[in-house]
């Protein structure tokens, strides 16, 4: 229906109100270029008139008049077009500017529906609302990642176990030490030493054992030297 109507006139009406300031501007347009043309054909005739005046101003005064004569109303005439022609100009910028002021005014229109689409039915509070549980989101998140590294996962390790395991190793190297000093204890006798939760005293039996080995270390030396 809208297309039959659209070739009998009856289309769209807010087309032709778009399109209607533009028509209005041709028109003055076209209006304004003949009365320009006027004026320069006006301008044309006035320099005629006044050349033939000046050529006969001296043998024929009445050719000289009659120049004159059509010259003041040629410049008479060409007065009323130049006043056309500015009311013309006047005509069109004001067009123009209330045309561009209809259309700022429409695509501001435009844009505000626009946001409003865009918003919907968003509100400072709402926002506000979706912000704190996307805040709670993250903080369950932090304390499930923190959950997950901080898990002690596997068998506990037995702490007398380790004290076994170290209190072997200790005999081992005892029993490796007096095998190369050639000592009279059996490698493989087993040496008493203390429990391993005393380490502080520990420190102190390693430290004196390495006193003694020096010692020992500059006597060999003294004796090698009173030999010599």
């Amino acid at each position: 229906m809208s297309g039959i109507w659209g070739w009998f006139g009856g289309g769209s009406a807010a087309q032709k109100r778009k399109d209607s300031p533009k028509n209005a501007i041709l028109g003055l347009r076209t209006q304004l270029d003949m009365l320009q043309k006027r004026e320069r054909h006006l301008q044309n005739q006035i320099d005629e008139q006044d050349a033939i005046a000046r050529k006969n101003v001296s043998t024929n005064k009445t050719a000289a008049k009659q120049a004159l004569r059509r010259k003041k109303v040629a410049e008479s005439t060409l007065e009323t077009t130049l006043g056309q022609i500015t009311t013309l100009e006047q005509q069109i910028n004001a067009i123009e500017s209330a045309n561009i002021n209809r259309e700022t005014l429409a695509a501001m229109q435009a844009a505000r529906e626009a946001m409003g689409k865009i918003h919907g039915k968003l509100t400072p509070e709402k926002v506000d609302e979706e912000m704190a549980k996307l805040q709670e989101a993250n903080d369950l998140s932090n304390e499930i990642a923190t959950a997950i590294t901080s898990a002690n996962i596997g068998q506990p390790i037995d702490e007398g176990e380790l004290e076994d395991e170290l209190e072997k190793l200790q005999q081992e190297e005892v029993d490796t030490k007096l095998h190369e000093t050639g000592g009279s204890i059996p490698v493989h006798d087993k040496i008493s030493l203390p429990a391993a939760g005393t380490g502080a005293l520990k420190g102190k039996e390693k430290a004196k054992a390495v006193v003694e080995d020096d010692e020992e270390e500059e006597l060999r030396k003294l004796q090698a030297e009173m030999a010599m």
